[in-house]
């Protein structure tokens, strides 16, 4: 596994036996790994849905591209996070998702473009994706059991 903050935002990977549908039907199932209310699809191109973890978050977003088995990304259309000074940060961020056929199994890239070290919401923002993405949605990968969230 690995963690970074680039100059394009948050960034992790990790490599799982799982093939690349699985780890694609996975993300796709947003619900069973991002713990929250969500509305909507996620699981076709143009679609939105809502994020929501009262009071702290809302999110909507759409997505914008979707290969089989290869990418998702969502673009953040609306935002609202109650617990910074700048509640709007997210909006017009994008969450990508990379599926890479890797020697015995699958590599996830995971990159939240536009969240980067100088944002308000960064500390804990990066925090939650590292559980969300490298626990939970590993998790589902894995045993097909998302997390249950921690906050």
């Amino acid at each position: 596994m690995s963690t970074a903050s680039t100059g394009r935002g948050y960034s992790t990977s990790y490599t799982v036996e799982q093939s690349p549908e699985e780890v694609f039907a996975a993300i796709l199932n947003v619900a069973a790994w991002w713990t929250g209310q969500i509305e909507g699809r996620a699981d076709e191109l143009g679609a939105g849905f809502t994020y929501r973890h009262p009071p702290q978050h809302y999110s909507l977003q759409r997505v914008v591209e979707l290969e089989p088995g290869r990418r998702v990304v969502w673009r953040v259309t609306d935002s609202h996070l109650s617990f910074i000074p700048e509640p709007g940060e997210w909006t017009g961020t994008e969450i990508v998702f990379d599926v890479v056929p890797a020697a015995g199994g699958t590599e996830l890239r995971f990159v939240h473009v536009g969240l980067v070290p100088d944002v308000e919401c960064f500390g804990a923002c990066s925090t939650a994706w590292l559980h969300y993405v490298n626990g939970s949605l590993r998790s589902l990968i894995t045993t097909g059991d998302g997390l249950p969230d921690p906050w």
